[in-house]
This record gives structure tokens, sequence and C-alpha cells, in this order.
């Protein structure tokens, strides 16, 4: 029996195929990454650039943080959490930045903001001082700002020679907004800046994007930013929790007169 060999010989070089190939298929590597960076910074995690000084020493300008965009769908926020959220048709900016000059600069901008690498144009960063519900006042006989009536130890992350606020305020925070204060509070322009606004400076909650929870950049400022110590105060907490036991507790109080008045009927039928 005959045994034919095959011609296993081939004109292109195996190299340079696999160099083409890489380069023929690198814009759609470049569509999916690009594709795959929008899906987890619409809905899971964004990097965002620190454009001021509003948040010194806890954050510095040019910083970078990672934002957390799920935490707020499995918990409420929280007094003492470091969010960014959105100032678009609200509050002006704090840093000014020039439109794109054309749509590919304003691509490359998107793309920017997208990896942290530019700061967004209406985005802020503050922490929380006062959710629903709580009285923020400003200032105490020691000139701390109180919560329901409890003082603030804000030592910790207070810019050092900073005292809490300059000028004296007092709000009672409206269903569905947030009081919110840089740390630098000499140079923040906060919801004390923002009286005049709708809310009388506090932010609306669903423009909240998320929690900053991790600095990434410089690499030798990395860490967590974890809720103060002072916002844990059982005082605070408990002032909190009998505000909000109030409107049950006066539901409760309505309800049971009309059962009452049911059953009466009823039983006069």
């Amino acid at each position: 029996m005959d045994v034919v060999a095959e011609d296993t010989h081939q004109n292109a070089k195996p190299g340079k195929d696999k160099k083409g190939s890489f380069w023929r298929e690198l814009p759609v590597l470049i569509v999916v990454a690009l594709v795959l960076a929008l899906l987890i910074k619409s809905f899971v995690v964004q990097a965002f650039y620190i454009p001021s000084e509003s948040m010194e020493n806890t954050l510095l300008k040019n910083d970078r943080v990672l934002v957390n965009k799920l935490v707020y769908r499995v918990r409420d926020i929280e007094r003492g959490d470091v969010v960014v959220f959105s100032g678009v048709d609200s509050w002006a900016g704090e840093a000014e930045f020039a439109p794109p000059a054309n749509p590919i600069a304003g691509f490359f901008r998107w793309v920017g903001t997208a990896f942290g690498v530019v700061p967004g144009e209406k985005d802020y960063i503050k922490r929380v001082i006062g959710v629903p519900g709580d009285k923020v006042k400003c200032c105490d006989a020691k000139g701390r700002i109180t919560v329901n009536g409890v003082p603030l130890d804000e030592e910790s992350y207070l810019y050092p020679g900073d005292v809490p606020s300059l000028g004296n305020f007092e709000i009672d925070v409206a269903p569905g907004r947030l009081w919110v204060m840089g740390d630098h509070r000499s140079v923040s322009l906060d919801s004390r800046a923002h009286g005049g606004d709708p809310g009388g400076g506090a932010i609306p909650i669903d423009q909240v994007i998320g929690r900053a929870f991790v600095k990434v950049w410089p690499f030798d400022r990395a860490g967590i930013l974890p809720i103060p110590e002072t916002f844990g105060q059982k005082g605070l907490v408990a002032a909190a929790a009998s505000s909000d036991a109030v409107p049950l507790l006066l539901g409760f109080a309505g309800v049971f007169p009309l059962w009452a008045l049911r059953r009466r009927i009823r039983v006069k039928r």
C-alpha cells in the first residue's frame, strides 16, 4: 500500500500570521474593554478624581478614590459616609472646567472620567453629617456641631486649624435629603453655602452616586475611608431612632380608634 505524504508546507510564516491577527483583533478588544468599563462604571464601581481641596486632609487634590455604587441598595446612607453626588442643575462647581472643544475631545474626557483620570464636571464629594429627620446645628457652647443635640468630635478628620464652622446655622433635614460638609471647612462650598437652594442646602438623596470607600492613588496614601467613631455615639443613634419612631407611634395611635369604632359598628349590627 502506498502512503501519500501530505504537503504541510505553508507559504506564510506563522509569526506574521499571529502578528497580523493581533492587529486585526485590537479594535475589537478596545471596544469590548470600553463597553466593560462603561458597565462597571455605571453599575458597580467608579474611580473618582478629587478636583479641589474641600476634603483635605482626608482626601487631597488630585487623589483618586473608588466609589461603591451598590452599597446603598443594601443599606441606607449613614452619617459619616463620604459620598459622591451629582450637582447637575443644582450646585455651582468648586472647580470650573472648560467644555470639550469637539466631540472627539468630549469622548476622551468621558473615557478619562470613567477611569478617574479627569474629574467629573458636576460631581462632588462630601461627608454626610445629617440624614433625613436630623436636626443639624452649629454651634454649641464649645463650638461643636450637634446632630439631634449630640455634639460631634470632628478632630480625627477636620482639617488642622479649622473650626467646625465659621458661621452659625440650624436645619431640620427634610425627607429625601442629606446635609453634607467638606472636611476642609474653611474652603468647602458645602451645604452651608447653598442655603438659598431647594432643601436649604441639603442635597437630594437620589443624586448620590455612591460611597467613596477607598483611596487608590497615590499608592503611598492608599487606604480605606472608614466612618469616624463620633458618628457611632449611642446618644446620636438613640436620638435618631426615637425621632424615626414618632411617626410610627402616631400611626398606631390613629389606627386604634378606627379599629375600636369598626368593632362597635359590627356589634350593633
